[in-house]
């Protein structure tokens, strides 16, 4: 059982949902990141989900993209990456990481070098946005070989049959977009939402994780309360662009956000047991 496994089984024991943060790898500046990944956990992120920049990160929104080309503008890359990672386990055995990008570093890198390189670094799960089930198969089998997650995107546009093809190739958990367009855009229906969880949950015993859209504390509780864990990126990454020139003042700012999503998501969890 890898560090995922462990952490959403202890949530399951406690009745708590995960809160997983986002945050884009050298972003705003690579000396910041290791920094940013111990605020995060402090402030209650149960696992974290680290961007691996890209050139063309066609899924994200504005705010995302404009990250990846700060982090890039810096010099970042997938080994730099790898090295944030193993930074930051020297300090945090426990944490589960989780990196989120797109397959053309990840083949420019070669899949057998990037294997041996999340493995040694300390990585728990890799999501490749752009990566289809149907081609998965070469990625995701070295990776569950390794001990790593194969973490994969489910859709409001998820046909039954689409989801029982993704499924047997998932690990740690599912991650459904909420919203049907890039990351940080439009406002979550949570009823909607709950419904697709269901058809889901029909044909897999994986967490879901839902991402896209979450702004504020009382959207995170909301979400908390139909799936298995929560993920925030936008708008986090969005305030440490405002603060990228006070690095304290945005540490104390993105960890105060966090903290208070987890105080509204343990709020409603109480009265849901009352």
């Amino acid at each position: 059982m890898n560090r995922i496994a462990r952490r959403f089984e202890t949530l399951r024991h406690t009745g708590r949902k995960a809160l997983i943060p986002y945050i884009t790898a050298g972003d705003p500046r690579p000396e910041l990141t290791v920094p940013m990944l111990h605020t995060l956990v402090q402030a209650g992120a149960d696992l974290i989900e680290l961007g691996v920049p890209f050139s063309d990160p066609m899924a994200d929104g504005p705010v995302i993209q404009k990250a990846c080309e700060r982090a890039l503008s810096h010099g970042m890359s997938l080994r730099g990456v790898l090295a944030l990672v193993r930074e930051f386990r020297q300090t945090d055995s426990e944490t589960p990481l989780v990196l989120m990008g797109y397959l053309n570093p990840i083949e420019s890198f070669g899949y057998e070098s990037f294997v041996a390189g999340v493995a040694e670094s300390g990585v728990d799960g890799v999501l490749t946005v752009d990566l289809p089930p149907e081609e998965a198969a070469e990625l995701a089998e070295p990776l569950i070989a390794a001990g790593i997650d194969p973490i994969f995107l489910l859709a409001p546009t998820s046909s039954a049959e689409r989801i029982r093809q993704t499924a047997p190739l998932a690990r740690g958990y599912l991650y459904y977009v909420s919203l049907k367009g890039v990351t940080g855009s439009a406002i979550i229906n949570v009823a909607e939402v709950a419904d697709k969880l269901a058809e889901i949950r029909a044909l897999s015993d994986l967490p879901l994780g839902v991402g896209f859209g979450i702004k504020d504390p009382a959207t995170a509780a909301a979400i908390a309360q139909v799936a298995d864990a929560v993920v925030v990126g936008s708008a986090l990454v969005s305030k440490m662009a405002e603060l990228a020139n006070e690095p304290e003042a945005m540490r104390r700012e993105v960890g105060g956000m966090i903290a208070a999503m987890r105080q509204a998501m343990e709020e409603e969890r109480l009265k849901a047991k009352s």
